[in-house]
């Protein structure tokens, strides 16, 4: 469990005597855990945004947090989805942040970052989890056994998200996705949206919001073991205005045109799109639906929940401690508190998950979410005035690791 004391003074020298006091009285389980750099506390970067940052005594040491606190319910501020503007593609979150404008953000979810097991088969950098930007649905989850990343806690699944909904509040949830493949020969079920794996015997969709990687990477691999071999029962489909163009017995690769999908079948799905011959028509449907809202998400991203109703989730590692990303959800969804870790030698403790939540609580929060971490975890923000974003936090990497996606906080005209 962390504890953990904030200490406001009001000059550096001040702060540095009580961080020493604090440290002093660590044995009885009183944690200090004062802003550095920051006396004077949050700093302000914009209406409803601020940032902060201190240390907290962990389990492993003292570790070093840095936080974006965003409201809401202030007009000109929201949250989207920073991303490099295609699902299989990755960049730092800096230079994501920059190219959108954004006023502060974190790295995202957790994604395909290595294919050792599958020689020749590229890497497509795709993200494990649902994504939506600006309402548009970019992807679904891939199977649980194919995800990268930690443990996923008891209860939680690949298709958890963090998002906020076209009512302006934050909120938790799950996004499956609903899609069919209607052929003359009748209906099949549509497996995957744009994911770098598809579930043993599916038809996945390839839309132009995946981009020019391959899309090999999708038969590789089973529902519950991710170094599985390559399936070599696959064929793969381009329909384009609703008619069946071309046909391939393997996946390929290059971009998608907007009025186009490419269909990946393997095993039992790949015999269904055998059946298909050129000029026929075939339409393919597809949604994200929500388990718990009816209310749209305007961005969501794929994640691990660690705290819900103000309760961390059953069987939490409480045993590796790691530089972490996570995000807290407070006052029903109006308010957002984005969390990174520093990456630092002296900070390079961090925290395990099971204290990731309870530092979310501390904080304030009744949800969290953790992201990607280790070598992902980065923190970007403007200076107040300013007008570039910088990185706050130390990358443990020694430099920012390009990734998928990551949170936003965005101005708002």
């Amino acid at each position: 469990m962390v504890t953990r004391r904030r200490v406001r003074c009001g000059s550096v020298t001040t702060v540095r005597v009580l961080l020493a006091v604090c440290g002093a009285l660590a044995g009885a389980a009183l944690v200090a855990a004062a802003p550095a750099g920051a006396a004077q506390g949050p700093a302000v970067i914009a209406p409803g945004v601020t940032y902060e940052e201190f240390d907290i005594r962990a389990a492993k040491g003292v570790t070093h947090a840095h936080v974006v606190r965003v409201d809401l319910r202030e007009a000109r501020v929201r949250l989207g989805l920073l991303y490099p503007g295609t699902v299989a593609a990755r960049a730092p979150v800096s230079k994501l942040a920059a190219a959108q404008g954004a006023l502060a953000g974190v790295n995202g979810d957790f994604f395909d970052i290595s294919e050792a097991q599958h020689p020749g088969v590229a890497v497509t950098g795709a993200s494990v989890g649902p994504a939506i930007a600006d309402g548009r649905e970019l992807k679904a989850a891939v199977p649980a056994g194919q995800r990268f990343g930690p443990a996923l806690p008891s209860g939680a699944t690949t298709e958890d998200v963090l998002g906020v909904g076209t009512d302006g509040r934050a909120r938790l949830d799950r996004l499956a996705l609903d899609g069919s493949v209607v052929t003359p020969e009748g209906s099949l079920p549509l497996g995957g949206l744009n994911q770098y794996a598809l579930p043993v015997g599916s038809v996945g969709a390839f839309t132009a919001e995946w981009g020019r990687t391959s899309r090999a990477r999708a038969v590789c691999g089973t529902d519950t073991d991710r170094a599985a071999g390559c399936s070599t029962d696959t064929y793969e489909v381009t329909v384009r205005g609703g008619r069946v163009v071309s046909a391939s017995d393997t996946p390929g690769s290059g971009s998608v045109a907007a009025d186009t999908t490419v269909l990946v079948g393997r095993e039992a799905g790949a015999q269904r799109l055998r059946k298909l011959s050129t000029g026929d028509s075939v339409q393919v449907r597809h949604r994200l639906v929500a388990a718990s809202s009816e209310v749209p998400f305007r961005f969501a991203l794929g994640g691990c929940p660690v705290l819900t109703g103000g309760r961390p989730l059953a069987g939490l590692d409480d045993t590796a401690s790691a530089v972490r990303t996570a995000v807290g959800i407070a006052d029903g969804g109006r308010r957002v508190l984005l969390l990174a870790l520093d990456g630092a030698s002296r900070y390079r403790g961090g925290l395990t998950v099971a204290e990731v939540a309870d530092e979310m609580r501390e904080l304030g929060s009744s949800d969290a979410f953790g992201l990607d971490g280790g070598g992902s975890t980065t923190l970007v923000a403007r200076a107040p005035g300013g007008t570039a974003v910088t990185v706050r936090n130390h990358p443990s990497g020694g430099a920012e690791r390009p990734v998928p996606n990551g949170i936003g906080v965005f101005p708002v005209p």
